[in-house]
């Protein structure tokens, strides 16, 4: 499974991109608004730390602005995805930059219709937000599950990008349902590699070495 990181901390993606951990960036306006920065800068400065894919969302919500909006996007980097919503002229617009050969990332992805529609128009990625789903009482990896089995069906080559990511255990689902990439928040992806059993061991074995007296080094 790729990870991505959800975020624009320009530092903390390079820090983490140099470890080879990140295999793209994900970013919506609402990320943008947070960062305090100019949009086109933002995405162009992800597109050069990271060499995955790099989401950037239109703002516009009829097709024809979407696709001139796109085309733009798409131009910043030949790394960035072209990110738009699932209704009809999101679907439009998907149709026709993947026909321009501009990757696309059908974003707020509630069912398996709504994914099913995105492989349609071309996408490349589709994003089921999980995170949402479980806010109503429903299983969100589930729908990760049920769009798996259609895309094996019928051999569709869109990728399914799980968004909305609120825990680590959110990571353990995405990565057990199959889901191709999970798009994780920042603060969460830092708290992937913490345990308190490896905590505890690291103490342990630390202060046995000590004992030795002895030095690798």
């Amino acid at each position: 499974m790729q990870l991505f990181l959800d975020g624009s901390d320009i530092e903390k993606i390079r820090k983490f991109s140099k470890l080879g951990l990140i295999d793209g960036v994900t970013t919506n306006p609402s990320i943008i608004l947070k960062s305090g920065k100019n949009m086109i800068e933002v995405i162009s400065e992800l597109a050069e730390i990271v060499s995955g894919s790099v989401s950037a969302e239109v703002s516009a919500l009829d097709s024809e602005t979407m696709i001139e909006e796109g085309i733009k996007l798409s131009e910043i980097a030949k790394n960035v995805t072209v990110k738009l919503p699932i209704t009809w002229d999101g679907l439009a617009a998907c149709n026709a930059l993947y026909k321009k050969d501009i990757s696309v990332n059908m974003t707020l992805c509630f069912s398996v219709s709504q994914a099913l529609l995105a492989a349609k128009a071309g996408a490349e990625y589709v994003s089921p937000f999980i995170g949402r789903l479980d806010d109503l009482n429903l299983k969100g990896v589930e729908l990760i599950s049920d769009i798996k089995l259609v895309y094996s069906n019928y051999k569709f080559p869109t990728k399914i990008l799980a968004a909305s990511i609120r825990t680590i255990n959110h990571v353990k689902e995405c990565a057990r349902h199959g889901s191709d990439v999970a798009t994780i928040p920042i603060d969460i992806f830092e708290r992937l590699v913490k345990h308190p059993l490896t905590d505890s061991g690291l103490s342990q074995f630390t202060a046995d070495w000590e004992k030795t007296g002895q030095s690798i080094i």
